[in-house]
């Protein structure tokens, strides 16, 4: 009986002292890496708002609004070349995802259409939910892209459900999701005054 005890007492001490190194080399290596992983998102958000909207020289004050029904914000950059305003990048997301949460960074240019989009984090199926990568900026089917589209001149939800835009072929959760996530974005562009920004600055 007493070999038994201790064999199950060195089973323990041995499973407690695995566990805590490997706790510890986890927090290490994340210690180590966090600051990278946060320039590398940074580095991602600042060539998606290049790519979403036309040719600007600086960006201006960055507006955080609350979304609703959620404890996430979407933020605003406004755009400028010189005084002009060009446009807005807004970093939206949905959690209505196949797989979740979906971000995106979505460009509204000066007549409140959407100028571009670039998906910046999701975890949809590849090969059917992951085409919402191309699929909704498409130049030979109009009917499926959202570019030089608002929500107030078109539906911006699924044809299946009566809207204007084509779902992703085998993936209306997804395409759902993603016409969520615009909506969220054009929303708080539209309901807090933010196309009435003045130069860029202030």
């Amino acid at each position: 009986m007493a070999n038994r005890e201790s064999s199950f007492k060195n089973m323990v001490i041995t499973l407690f002292m695995v566990t805590f190194f490997a706790a510890a080399a986890l927090g290490f290596v994340y210690d180590m890496t966090k600051d990278a992983i946060e320039m590398a998102k940074l580095k991602a958000q600042s060539e998606a708002i290049e790519k979403v909207l036309p040719d600007f020289e600086e960006l201006g004050e960055t507006y955080k609004v609350a979304a609703e029904n959620s404890e996430d914000t979407i933020e605003i950059f406004p755009a400028y070349d010189g005084d002009k305003l060009v446009g807005y990048a807004v970093k939206t997301f949905t959690n209505n995802g196949f797989s979740g949460y979906i971000s995106i960074m979505a460009g509204i240019d000066q007549s409140g259409n959407f100028s571009g989009y670039e998906v910046l984090e999701h975890a949809e199926t590849p090969g059917l939910g992951s085409k919402m990568n191309e699929w909704f900026r498409s130049t030979e089917k109009s009917s499926q892209s959202v570019i030089g589209k608002n929500p107030e001149s078109h539906h911006f939800e699924v044809s299946k459900d009566g809207g204007d835009i084509d779902a992703i072929t085998a993936s209306t959760i997804t395409s759902r999701a993603f016409l969520d996530a615009l909506n969220r974005a054009y929303d708080a562009y539209k309901n807090n005054g933010i196309e009435n920004t003045g130069s860029a600055g202030q």
